[in-house]
C-alpha cells in the first residue's frame, strides 16, 4: 500500500471525526487531541519495529475495509457516549498520523510503497 493511498484514508477518517464533533455539537478537548496524538507516536514506534509483520497484515484489503469500518463505528459511538474526549481522541491520533506520514514521505521518499 501507498502513503498516498494510506494518508487518503486518514484523511477521510479524520474528517468523519471533525464530522462527528460538529453533529454532536461539542468542543474539542486539547488533553484528548493529545492524548491522541501521543498515541499515535507510541504505536508508529513500536510498529516501526515490526514493519514486516505490519505490513504483512495492513497491505489485506479486508484489514484495511475493517480498520475503517472500525473508525467509523467509533465516531458513532463517539457521538452519543463521549463526543469531545472520544472524537478529540481520534482527531489527535490521525492528525499525528499524518505529520508522520507527512515526515516520513520528505526524509525518506524511495521508501513510497512501503509502510
Amino acid at each position: 500500500m501507498s502513503r498516498t493511498t494510506d494518508g487518503v484514508l486518514a484523511v477521510v477518517t479524520l474528517a468523519a471525526f471533525v464530522g462527528g464533533l460538529a453533529v454532536a455539537n461539542a468542543s474539542p478537548s486539547s488533553v484528548f487531541v493529545a492524548v491522541g496524538g501521543l498515541g499515535t507516536l507510541v504505536f508508529e514506534a513500536v510498529a516501526f519495529s515490526h514493519s514486516e509483520t505490519v505490513r504483512y497484515y495492513w497491505e489485506r484489503p479486508a484489514v484495511q475495509a475493517g480498520t475503517l469500518v472500525a473508525a467509523f463505528g467509533i465516531v458513532g459511538v463517539g457521538i452519543v457516549v463521549a463526543p469531545s474526549s472520544i472524537l478529540s481522541a481520534g482527531i489527535g491520533a490521525l492528525g499525528a498520523y499524518l505529520v508522520v506520514l507527512v515526515v516520513v514521505s520528505a526524509v525518506r521518499p524511495e521508501l513510497e510503497g512501503r509502510p
